[in-house]
């Protein structure tokens, strides 16, 4: 990928963090049938670091920078440890539809957390407005979701729980990588993307081995389906979306960014009710409707502002 200035990219990206990662939850919710939480974890994230250190050095990026490895560890941890962590525990309460709906009040914290953009973020009425438009549409399905579902002592309020920490460390760790996690230097590089794998894919296998998830594999019996959506999750999920959102990071304003967490749920209902027989209803439509029209108030007034330089 270019700078900025090469549109193709920024849409090819865009494309990614918005559609392949809203499949994502789908994929991640058929994995865990099979493979205990932690593990898959420490799988999807070990072999898609190993594979992308790999591309980085066969490019001649330098990637064993000490600076570049300790900055990665930090928004490896926060950014991919802690936020996946708690999408598929929570996943274990609720289904992937709703997790993408809950996980999408990303942008929110994102917003709130983002100091050195207020100035621009909340002076400007489409950014806000499209912002609160697109919360509400989340909470419209949110809201819809939990009334479909009966009470069946599954503790579905852990799962919103766990979720809504987790969103917050999502966005402090996606600030951490705008801001501090690399240089300029390293805008066309992905080598910070690989060691932040690396480093979620560490505390991972320390929590599989902890929680005894290693002994208790030897039990198991992997199907065909859940193997081939590790890979769609290694290939898709982490090698092509994560790169292009921590590369997205580098070029576009953070709030911009992060309206993939309003969209993400629109392709995470589609795939659940198509793939995974998860119902759809009116109220569902009418509430990614608002969602989508607040992406693209948000996406507009952004591109305006850069188009006009007024971000310098």
């Amino acid at each position: 990928m270019q700078p900025a200035t090469n549109g193709w990219s920024i849409v090819i990206a865009y494309f990614l963090i918005y559609v392949v990662w809203g499949s994502t939850y789908y994929f991640i919710g058929v994995a865990l049938q099979d493979f205990p939480t932690f593990l898959l974890g420490a799988l999807r994230f070990t072999a898609a670091g190993l594979i992308l250190l790999a591309v980085c050095l066969f490019r001649g990026e330098r990637v064993f920078r000490s600076e570049l490895v300790r900055r990665s560890a930090v928004s490896g941890i926060v950014l991919l440890f802690i936020d996946m962590a708690v999408v598929m525990l929570a996943q274990r309460y609720i289904n992937s539809s709703l997790v993408a709906i809950v996980a999408s009040s990303t942008a929110i914290w994102i917003m709130l957390f983002d100091i050195p953009m207020w100035k621009y973020n909340f002076r400007s009425v489409k950014t806000s407005g499209g912002i609160v438009l697109g919360f509400l549409g989340v909470i419209l399905l949110y809201f819809e979701q939990v009334g479909l579902e009966a009470t069946d002592g599954s503790h579905r309020e852990y799962g919103i729980l766990i979720l809504i920490a987790g969103c917050i460390s999502w966005a402090l760790g996606t600030l951490y990588a705008k801001y501090c996690s690399s240089g300029a230097e390293d805008i066309n590089a992905f080598s910070g993307s690989a060691w932040q794998m690396l480093f979620a894919s560490m505390m991972f296998w320390i929590c599989a081995f902890i929680s005894g998830e290693l002994e208790t594999l030897r039990q198991i019996h992997i199907v065909l389906s859940s193997w081939l959506s590790l890979v769609y999750l290694v290939v898709f999920g982490s090698l092509l979306a994560y790169s292009a959102y921590v590369w997205l990071l580098k070029v576009r304003p953070a709030a911009e960014v992060a309206t993939h967490a309003y969209v993400n749920p629109v392709v995470a209902v589609v795939i659940g009710g198509s793939l995974g027989n998860e119902r759809i209803t009116v109220i569902q439509l009418f509430g990614l409707a608002v969602i989508l029209i607040s992406v693209v108030l948000v996406n507009k007034n952004n591109h305006t502002k850069y188009k006009n330089n007024e971000y310098d």
